[in-house]
């Protein structure tokens, strides 16, 4: 009789081995030959202090590493249209997966891009009205905003036996409003904003900052010959007039001296509507909101669509009225359609539409400009594309995936972060909120501190074991802020009546001046339209938010404070020498590299290679420039020092320059004491660069301070010198109002404003007005409820 015997457990199969990623000697940025392994298919959380190498390890070494292999693999064709990513440097990276970056970047501020085209669901919206819509006016690209119809005629020559021309016409039907072409606002510059039309040229007529006195700019016009100099403008024919604002370029001799003369209004926009305004210098910012107005398209009513893609209708809403709708509602919608014909079509629709809801975006509508969702936003939207994903083993990277979010919505969002772990991905996640990094089964903390303090493992393992850890995230995990015993009185208020941008419900508001002010509520109830669109613009408001800095790789937190210039002109006194030789965009520069630090080469069909520029080895500076010290320190040396050791370096000795150290102290102040002075701004993470800005604008005159959410990118420990700074601006006289999620700065306000109850038209509404305490004490909000559990009540 035979008899069973059970099969012996077979032995791991050799491909279920490679279940960890290896970095070994990573040196990226500030990192220190870290090594590590993170484990495949968990859900892993980078944590540490600010600039302690994070995103440098995960995104610029891992992330990287595996978008540049995967580049490898297309054609040299293909590589040429791609970005060029260089090696990072790394010894060994072993076990990568395919990554896919979910960032914090703003999506493009472009006015035709929207959020219905950064998802897939207007394209489908397009052809499910091509299909049902009545009347018919067309194929999909008849409703696209971004496609204008073009019609042509002329002759071909077509051979049937003998040659003859045939007259043909060509048509193409597209949706744009042609008034407006697709942006749906026309932009307008107030001409009395640019010269006082009852004085000449010669009397100063001319109201725009620079273009005032004697200077070229007035001599420009003046001295033209286009028009007398000596009539006043409202005397203008049509054609001086003309010439005045819109003529095109013209090259001329003017004063003697070849010059490009060209009309006031593209003169302008090119110098000063085309910068970005928080660049610009206070003066002339204040001109740039004076002059431009922006008014709807009074031809499509803002919808950016032409007359033909509105008329046609789906059970009586148009495309435009669909677009026009909250997400969630539209999707209600979609459900009621019953169209066997397009059934897959609808499925389709529906299930990306729900994605929204279940992201925490319902509140969105598809017209909403791409351009102006937050940043916490913007990578919620990049997430929808990968939830109904059928990819699987995939890394996908996030950056701070809470931020903009109430802790009410915190908990959705790491619910989805689980089910993309579970779907058998790897998910790593840079990350400072404690609520996140308990759901970690892996965490690794970065530091100890920020800059070259960081660059090290301080520890990895499990949460409990971080909690018993003495590295700074571990001391800091479960601290808590507490209410303040003592509030401070307000000086003044500001009122706000009627606010009814977007979702706003005719608000009415007191916002108390002269104490830190916190507006909060879910994402989506409308903080930002209330603060934003509301605060009129004459108090000498300074808002600071987290949009980015434009400017390229040779921008740096040096330049843009304005802190190089007393830099320069303190090396110039000490040796002698003119300024200009100490800037390494101008004489001062490098002949090999142009200043820039590293020589691109253009590979034509392959990727193109940057390297670090031999001649000078990457410092920007002519090596005749580096003889030159001060305090025993060459230029390129004090832009390679961060702010704390500049600090220093300025404050007394052979290099004092209080102009110089006064800039340094607010850097300091902002907590971005880790910088280096020459670090280029395109490095910066959005919370620097708003620290950036913070630090910029302290110098101002401004009496009202407005920051959109300060604490993102911030570690646990970097808040509590946040709020010594709040206090610090409002003891000094300033009136600070924060548009903030983070409980330990509620905690600390001394008034109040929430907003709500819930996002889009279920918010727009004042909820709640007091001090933290009384917030706590009613427990009569979602934010109350979670202010309360927060600090323990």
């Amino acid at each position: 009789m035979a008899t069973r015997t059970d099969p012996q457990t077979p032995a791991q199969h050799a491909a279920d081995s490679h279940d960890l990623i290896r970095v070994h000697g990573a040196r990226e940025n500030n990192l220190k030959d870290v090594s590590i392994e993170i484990p495949k298919r968990r859900l892993t959380v980078f944590t540490g202090v600010s600039g302690s190498g994070k995103s440098s390890l995960v995104f610029d070494t891992i992330a990287a590493e595996s978008q540049r292999l995967i580049n490898e693999t297309y054609s040299a064709f293909v590589q040429g249209f791609m970005p060029n990513l260089s090696r990072p440097e790394v010894d060994v990276l072993d076990g990568l997966t395919t990554a896919i970056t979910v960032d914090q970047q703003r999506m493009g501020a472009d006015p035709r891009s929207t959020v219905g085209t950064a998802t897939d669901a207007n394209a489908m919206l397009r052809i499910l009205f091509s299909r049902l819509g009545k009347p018919y006016v067309g194929p999909p690209g008849a409703f696209a905003f971004n496609v204008p119809s073009v019609s042509a005629s002329g002759a071909i020559t077509v051979e049937r036996g003998a040659k003859k021309a045939e007259k043909v016409t060509f048509n193409k039907v597209g949706g744009m409003c042609p008034r407006c072409e697709g942006r749906g606002a026309v932009s307008d510059l107030d001409l009395t904003q640019l010269y006082d039309d009852g004085k000449s040229i010669n009397e100063g007529a001319f109201t725009i900052p620079g273009y005032t006195g004697g200077g070229w700019n007035s001599r420009l016009y003046a001295e033209s010959g286009f028009f007398d100099p000596d009539k006043p403008i409202r005397a203008f024919t049509k054609k001086e007039l003309h010439d005045l604002l819109h003529r095109e370029p013209t090259r001329m001799k003017i004063a003697g001296i070849n010059m490009t003369y060209e009309g006031l209004i593209p003169r302008i926009q090119k110098s000063m509507l085309s910068k970005d305004r928080e660049a610009m210098q206070p003066h002339i910012r204040a001109f740039v909101e004076r002059a431009v107005t922006f008014a709807t398209c009074p031809d499509c009513d803002g919808t950016r669509l032409a007359e033909h893609a509105r008329s046609s209708k789906i059970e009586g809403i148009s495309i435009a009225d669909a677009c026009r709708m909250e997400i969630r509602d539209l999707a209600g919608w979609v459900r009621t359609l019953d169209e066997p014909s397009v059934a897959p079509l609808l499925t389709a629709l529906q299930q990306s539409l729900d994605s929204f809801v279940e992201i925490g975006l319902g509140y969105l509508s598809l017209d909403r400009p791409a351009g102006t969702l937050s940043g916490g936003e913007a990578q919620r939207v990049k997430m929808i594309r990968h939830l109904g994903s059928s990819l699987t083993d995939v890394t996908y990277v996030f950056d701070e995936p809470t931020a903009g979010l109430h802790p009410h919505d915190i908990q959705r969002m790491n619910g989805l972060l689980l089910r993309l772990r579970d779907k058998g991905n790897t998910v790593l996640v840079v990350e400072h909120k404690p609520e996140v990094i308990e759901i970690a089964d892996h965490v690794v903390d970065l530091g100890p501190g920020a800059g070259t303090a960081g660059g090290t493992v301080c520890f990895e393992g499990t949460v409990e074991k971080l909690r018993d850890s003495d590295t700074v995230t571990g001391r800091h995990l479960d601290d808590r802020a507490s209410l303040k015993d003592e509030v401070r009185g307000p000086t003044g208020v500001l009122e706000i009546r009627g606010a009814s941008a977007n979702n706003l419900r005719d608000v009415d508001v007191d916002v108390p001046l002269g104490v830190l002010t916190v507006i909060t509520g879910v994402a989506g109830s409308g903080k930002s339209s209330l603060v934003h669109r509301s605060v009129p613009g004459e108090l000498g408001v300074v808002s600071v938010d987290q949009s980015p800095i434009r400017g390229s790789r040779r921008s740096n937190p040096a330049t843009y404070t304005g802190l190089l210039e007393p830099i320069r002109k303190a090396f110039a006194k000490a040796n002698g020498v003119k300024p200009a030789l100490f800037s390494a965009n101008s004489e001062g520069a490098c002949p090999t590299c142009n200043g820039a630090g590293v020589i691109y080469t253009d590979l034509a069909m392959m990727a193109g290679v940057a390297s670090t520029c031999e001649d000078c080895e990457g410092k920007r500076f002519d090596a005749s420039v580096l003889d030159y010290r001060l305090g025993g320190r060459d230029i390129s040396e004090v832009l390679a020092m961060p702010v704390s050791e500049a600090l220093e370096f300025f404050a007394g000795g052979e290099a004092r320059t209080p102009a110089a150290h006064k800039v340094l102290e607010r850097l300091a102040d902002v907590g971005l004491g880790y910088l280096t002075l020459g670090q280029p701004l395109t490095t910066l993470s959005g919370g620097e660069r708003q620290r950036l800005k913070l630090a910029t604008h302290m110098a101002e005159k401004g009496g009202v301070y407005v920051l959109d959410e300060p604490t993102t990118g911030l570690h646990l420990a970097d808040v509590e010198q946040l709020l010594g700074l709040l206090d610090r601006l409002v003891d000094s006289g300033k009136s600070v109002i924060v548009i903030e999620h983070h409980q330990a700065v509620m905690a600390h306000a001394d008034w109040i404003i929430d907003l709500g109850p819930g996002a889009g038209h279920d918010g727009g509404r004042i909820v709640f007005e007091g001090t933290p305490a009384d917030l706590v004490a009613a427990r009569s909000t979602l934010t109350g409820e979670h202010l309360a559990a927060y600090v323990g009540a």
